[in-house]
């Protein structure tokens, strides 16, 4: 028994054992099955995965290649449509240069057929030519030696003729301009430099109240009117003229000075040398302010945004200066107006016309003491106070003194002759100009036929209407040239004058 125990015991652990082993190899199995089935359950799942993506990018691979099969055959056809208009282009093309050739062949024999032709009327005019040269060396019993030197006499008689003519012409319009020109230089002179044979641009009048104010301002010995020209750099000229005395000096600003403060004296009646110094100093601060006030109203009239006060004190002198009784400042103002007009109309720079319109002729407002022509000094001027150097030019310019380096200086100049030129701008060009047109009336009405006549352009045409059953086609040619020339003999003028001969025949009919 003692045996057998733990034979039993032996069993029984074997039999635990096997149970064991039998459990162990039951829930291993069992695991593993599981696991191989989530395994297997994982990779269908990425399989299936795998073939819907593949079916994505296959349908988007497809879509893909479509659309660029697509575009593909729409660039074709593109091509397509660019190779065949560029085949039609060259087809019509080619049909235009067969054409062309076709004419070419055409004209060319054409040209042959016509060469044809000349090179017979040549031969003829040839013969013909031999045959009267001939004939006339037979009339005129002259050869051709002689005939070519008579005719080349003649040939030099004509063109001496008309060289002395347009010699002629050049001439007078040589003086007319020089005189122009003078008298410009001569009226600049005269404002700049003192004169005594001036007296209307040079002088001015100041009234009296009595002729005893004649004593008061001459003084005792002459004490009060030495002093006053001393302090006053002008000459007061007393004379017998009643109630007046009279203020001369080349400056028209010192002039204007002088005449304001003896006119002041005159109404305060205390004349004697201290309080004479001590008014003209006043009415000298006095035109200080008018010619600053003066050259900005000029300025804000003419359009100008500022300029440098130095500028606008000297632009308010040319107020008081004149050239054939035509106020320079205003001048300068409608100068400055009409180049604005003119270069916005031809598309110039409208402010730099404006400007140099305006500052033109601030040369004129140099004393005498300034050498140079008023253009350059002008010029000089303008540019020590900071204007640019195409105004300079402009001013510099505007009288051919300078070459014009802009279309701006062509129209300043343009509009500088338009504001003095205009008729009643100046007293004598109003004048002279009216003189003008009635004596070119007055010659084409003299002659037989004529039945009206216009001087139009301001006298730079004549326009003449006659009877066409008194004068004929002929007649009227014979006409211009006729009036043209008494024109160019009897008359003193400018530039040139055109004449036009109309003749105008009307045929009436009646339809019953």
């Amino acid at each position: 028994m003692g045996n057998n125990i733990p034979l039993v015991v032996v069993i029984m652990l074997l039999v635990d054992v096997i149970i064991v082993a039998g459990l162990v190899f039951i829930i291993t199995r069992t695991l593993y099955k599981r696991f191989q089935a989530e395994q297997q359950a994982r990779a269908d799942n990425v399989i299936q995965l795998a073939k819907e993506r593949a079916k994505t990018i296959e349908v988007e691979a497809r879509d893909e290649a479509l659309k660029l099969i697509q575009e593909a055959d729409e660039e074709i056809k593109e091509r397509r449509k660019e190779v065949n208009r560029e085949n039609d282009r060259l087809q019509n093309r080619q049909s235009e240069l067969d054409k062309k050739t076709d004419r070419l062949e055409q004209r060319e024999q054409a040209l042959n057929r016509r060469q044809s032709s000349v090179d017979r009327r040549a031969n003829e005019i040839e013969t013909l030519h031999e045959k009267t040269m001939e004939e006339l060396n037979r009339v005129a019993q002259m050869t051709v030696e002689e005939a070519r030197g008579e005719l080349l006499a003649q040939v030099e008689k004509t063109a001496r003729d008309d060289m002395a003519r347009i010699v002629r012409q050049i001439e007078s319009e040589a003086k007319e301009e020089g005189e122009k020109r003078a008298r410009e230089i001569i009226a600049d002179s005269i404002q700049r430099v003192a004169s005594d044979h001036v007296a209307e641009v040079t002088t001015s009048v100041v009234q009296l109240p009595n002729e005893e104010m004649k004593g008061r301002i001459v003084g005792r010995n002459g004490r009060n009117i030495r002093a006053f020209e001393q302090v006053a750099g002008v000459d007061v000229i007393v004379d017998d003229t009643p109630e007046s005395v009279t203020v001369s000096c080349f400056d028209s600003v010192r002039r204007e000075i002088a005449r304001r403060s003896l006119e002041r004296l005159i109404l305060d009646g205390r004349i004697h040398p201290a309080y004479i110094e001590k008014v003209f100093a006043a009415e000298t601060r006095e035109m200080e302010k008018t010619l600053k006030e003066a050259g900005e109203q000029a300025i804000y009239d003419a359009g100008i945004p500022s300029l440098h006060p130095e500028i606008v004190k000297k632009l308010g002198r040319l107020k008081f200066r004149t050239s054939y009784g035509q106020n320079q400042l205003a001048h300068a103002v409608e100068t400055a107006k009409l180049a604005a007009v003119i270069s916005n109309e031809l598309g110039a720079n409208e402010e730099l016309a404006r400007l140099g319109g305006l500052l033109h002729d601030i040369g004129k407002a140099m004393d005498h003491n300034t050498e140079g022509t008023h253009a350059k000094i002008g010029a000089e001027f303008v540019t020590r106070y900071g204007v640019s150097k195409k105004v300079a030019n402009i001013i510099a310019s505007h009288h051919h003194e300078e070459d014009q380096e802009t279309i701006e200086a062509i129209i300043v100049e343009a509009a500088d002759a338009i504001s003095g030129a205009r008729p009643g701008a100046r007293r004598e060009d109003l004048e002279n100009y009216i003189k003008r047109l009635r004596a070119l009336e007055d010659i084409a009405n003299a002659y037989e036929g004529v039945e009206q006549t216009y001087a139009i352009q301001a006298g730079r045409e004549v326009r003449i209407i006659v009877r066409p059953e008194q004068i004929d086609d002929y007649a009227a040619m014979k006409m211009a040239k006729d009036i043209a020339q008494q024109i160019e003999d009897t008359m003193q003028y400018p530039g040139q004058i055109k004449v036009t001969v109309i003749r105008e025949t009307r045929a009436v009919g009646t339809a019953r």
